[in-house]
């Protein structure tokens, strides 16, 4: 039971203290679930963080949620999602609750104001922080440029470039340069 409270509490808390979404609390989810409890390696969040994108729901929920299942299974998963909506269910309530009376004031236009500009850069540091962990080679190159390029200039979903990109990986570790199938 320990462990599962460890699980609540310790996403609860991620949830809490940090804004702007899934890419911004990227670097606190790595310190606490890598480097603080070693609950899994910076690739495992990696890998996490991509399907969590992929699939239906928060990235944030759905990271939480295999990093819950990986420690204790499907209580792990449910404390580790509980813990991390939590904090997000409270603080839309009260939000709900007092902004609908204090929307239009001008220090609140302000403070949203300055905080999308910190969620920003948050958001920019977890993506150059996962840029130098992925695009470590040439086909990395390639597949960031397409793939930037396919979700910014086409309506086509980013779940058929991160299909592709899994093809071309598995792809070329089959095909490497020794021509053995090697990786």
């Amino acid at each position: 039971m320990k462990e599962l409270f460890s699980l609540f509490i310790t996403f609860a808390r991620i949830g809490a203290f940090t804004f702007g979404g899934g890419y911004a609390m990227l670097p606190m989810l790595q310190r606490e679930v890598v480097q603080n409890r070693k609950w899994a390696t910076e690739d495992e969040v990696l890998d996490y963080f991509a399907i969590g994108q992929c699939t239906p729901g928060v990235i944030f929920v759905n990271t939480a949620t295999f990093i819950g299942y990986k420690q204790k299974g499907i209580l792990g998963a449910i404390f580790a999602t509980a813990g991390g909506i939590f904090p997000s269910l409270v603080i839309i309530l009260i939000i709900a609750a007092v902004l609908t009376n204090f929307a239009e004031l001008p220090v609140v236009q302000y403070a949203f104001g300055g905080i999308r500009v910190v969620v920003g850069v948050l958001i920019i540091n977890a993506i150059t922080g996962m840029w130098k962990k992925s695009v470590v080679d040439k086909l990395g190159i390639f597949l960031a440029i397409a793939a930037f390029a396919v979700v910014t200039f086409t309506p086509l979903s980013p779940v058929w470039m991160v299909l592709a990109g899994a093809v071309l990986g598995i792809l070329a570790k089959s095909f490497s340069v020794s021509g053995k199938g090697e990786a």
